[in-house]
């Protein structure tokens, strides 16, 4: 191995992309709340989103479709660089450790007190003139049977203060984690991991087989694309808790999967009307096309920025 080639695989297993990030002009913030120690997400301006993975050996843009290793990084970051100008900049990085995983790891984060399926069980289901109904029926303007079809899906439960807890479920239908939103909160369970919420559609008429995804971004806007289109019976309507981590991207593939070995079968792509919305589209539509899908964009109007905005204005698809 020549000197050039082992200072290359130096730079590969030695610079952490996370290092890079933090120290870059102007740098990238860690998103302490939506990180987890195989997955760390950084942020820089609105929309801007890349995830660190492999122990800091890897990275992807969960907007596109851009990945790579630190070389890769570095060209995504300043693409006007050559490959002489990489390698000098790169030098003083290797070895370096990142802020985040140095502090946090002495004090691991601790298990949650309950488990999240323990909290989801404690929760009473929502019910005509409870305040989460009140606030999906009444705020968010959804439909009791759309709300009706959720709880009777294992989907819904009622939240502290008026706000709806969302299951997220991997595809043996076992719950990850809980998406949290009401009229002043929003988040999700600590410990645990984003996946899908999945709302059945209405069968017309005996068994219909799902032959269409709809992918939204949150729960109540897969609702209201669900309630906009009076719950089609072929379709499996799904949000995503806003972005794509490794759980989420791992769902969605086999979904996918599972949609493709039917012939006909559609992606149908409801994420916002907004920068990262747009990114997310890509990325899903190249997920789609891979596995050779009709793919179709659902794409909210008239300046509405997301579902449940057209639903509230009392607008159609």
């Amino acid at each position: 191995m020549s000197s050039q080639d082992a200072e290359l695989e130096e730079m590969r297993s030695g610079v952490s992309c996370a290092v890079l990030l933090e120290r870059h002009s102007p740098p990238w913030q860690l998103d302490k709340k939506e990180s987890t120690r195989n997955c760390l997400k950084y942020r820089r301006a609105k929309g801007k989103i890349l995830l660190v993975t492999h122990e800091g050996r890897g990275w992807w843009d969960p907007t596109s479709t851009a990945k790579g290793d630190i070389f890769g990084l570095i060209q995504f970051l300043n693409p006007s660089l050559s490959f002489d100008e990489i390698r000098k900049i790169l030098r003083p990085f290797i070895g370096l450790s990142p802020t985040f995983p140095v502090h946090e790891r002495p004090s691991a984060k601790p298990a949650p007190d309950v488990p999240c399926a323990v909290k989801w069980e404690r929760r009473r289901l929502p019910r005509p003139g409870s305040p989460t109904w009140r606030y999906l029926t009444e705020t968010r303007r959804l439909p009791t049977l759309v709300v009706s079809v959720a709880i009777g899906a294992g989907m819904l439960r009622e939240g502290p203060h008026g706000s709806a807890w969302f299951a997220h479920r991997d595809n043996e239908g076992r719950l990850t984690g809980i998406e949290m939103r009401g009229p002043e909160y929003r988040g999700f369970s600590p410990g645990g991991e984003k996946t899908l919420f999945r709302l059945p559609g209405r069968p017309r008429s005996g068994t219909v087989s799902v032959s269409r995804l709809v992918v939204a971004e949150a729960p109540i806007d897969a609702m209201s694309v669900a309630a906009i289109e009076q719950s089609r019976g072929d379709t499996l309507y799904t949000a995503t808790a806003g972005g794509m981590g490794p759980g989420t991207i791992a769902a969605l593939e086999r979904q996918l999967q599972a949609l493709a070995t039917q012939g006909g079968s559609e992606l149908a792509i409801a994420t916002d009307n907004d920068s990262a919305g747009h990114g997310y589209a890509d990325r899903l539509t190249e997920m789609g096309r891979t596995l050779d899908l009709k793919v179709s964009r659902l794409l909210p109007a008239n300046g509405a920025k997301d579902w449940n905005d057209v639903l509230r204005q009392g607008r159609r698809v």
